[in-house]
């Protein structure tokens, strides 16, 4: 069994087409369905379903799957680990960040740079089921996420980064009186753009509505942050969110309308890994780095 089939696998169930895997490996598609046939013959079980239009893997191709994903993570681990030792000031990671929380990222980014200078991130916003999965699946090393989305058990280790904080937020021409707080009433009487249902920060807005028993006015729902700016920033209607998923301060953000609103649940956002026996040094450092920002204090109001 060759490392070079197991990678061929994993581009295979990445693209879900042999000639686009062929394609992304660098070899010809003969050559990439020969390499898993051997990789069947080998094992002794059939890895792909060739028998229908839609592709597929069989119930063993799926275990062989993991099984590959983590094999060629673990050599990845190593090449950096000898990498790593020769050269502390780069590497790659990869990680996951929920949309709420992007506005960390570059604090974290600095931080990161800061001791490990050429440092190549590799980072993908998602939500947190897929950022566990992809911790899962190693196609992640690190993942920021609600630490309360985390399965208990001993699967993941985990780390607060700062408590959540949701706020009101509106455009200059919009009428939200003087006062710096407001309540969940106050909220329903506006024109609101929000986030999407199936997002958790979302759900914990729409429970206060529901704990309040108040329907609030909402004109606009999108799971992208851009277009919510865009509705924001436009003057027509007014937004609650998370302090860290605000849009950048300058211009014209600096401007918002910013009021706490009461009565809000403060769940707690943090750093997520998977927990192994064994842990390279470039995470191990990353997370070091990581875990000892102080974020409160600029998410807070």
């Amino acid at each position: 069994m060759f490392l070079r089939q197991l990678s061929y696998l994993i581009a295979l169930d990445q693209f879900r087409h042999f000639s686009r895997a062929a394609e992304h490996c660098g070899v010809s598609q003969p050559a990439l369905s020969m390499a898993i046939r051997q990789l069947e013959h080998e094992l002794g079980v059939p890895i792909v379903q060739r028998n229908r239009r839609v592709f597929g893997f069989t119930q063993e191709g799926e275990r062989v799957l993991a099984w590959a994903r983590q094999t060629v993570a673990a050599l990845d681990g190593l090449r950096q680990e000898a990498h790593f030792a020769h050269d502390i000031a780069g590497g790659t990671l990869c990680m996951g960040a929920m949309p709420p929380a992007v506005q960390i990222i570059p604090f974290l980014m600095e931080s990161l740079r800061a001791a490990i200078p050429a440092l190549h991130v590799k980072l993908t916003l998602s939500a947190s089921t897929d950022i566990l999965h992809d911790l899962m699946e190693h196609r992640i090393q690190m993942g920021v996420m609600y630490l309360d989305q985390v399965p208990a058990g001993d699967a993941f280790v985990v780390h607060e980064l700062y408590a959540e904080q949701h706020v009101l937020a509106a455009a200059p021409g919009m009428a939200l009186g003087g006062r710096k707080t407001c309540g969940w009433d106050d909220v329903a009487r506006l024109p609101l753009c929000l986030l999407d249902p199936s997002m958790r920060t979302r759900q914990i807005v729409d429970g206060c509505f529901k704990k309040a028993g108040i329907r609030p006015n909402i004109m606009f729902e999108t799971n992208s942050l851009e277009l919510l700016y865009a509705e924001l920033l436009s003057g027509r209607l007014a937004t609650v969110l998370p302090v860290a998923a605000l849009p950048q301060r300058g211009e014209p953000a600096a401007n918002l309308q910013i009021r706490r609103v009461l009565a809000c649940p403060a769940p707690a956002v943090g750093l997520v890994r998977l927990r192994q026996s064994v842990t390279t040094a470039l995470v191990a450092k990353a997370w070091d780095i990581a875990s000892h920002l102080v974020l409160n204090d600029i998410l807070t109001l």
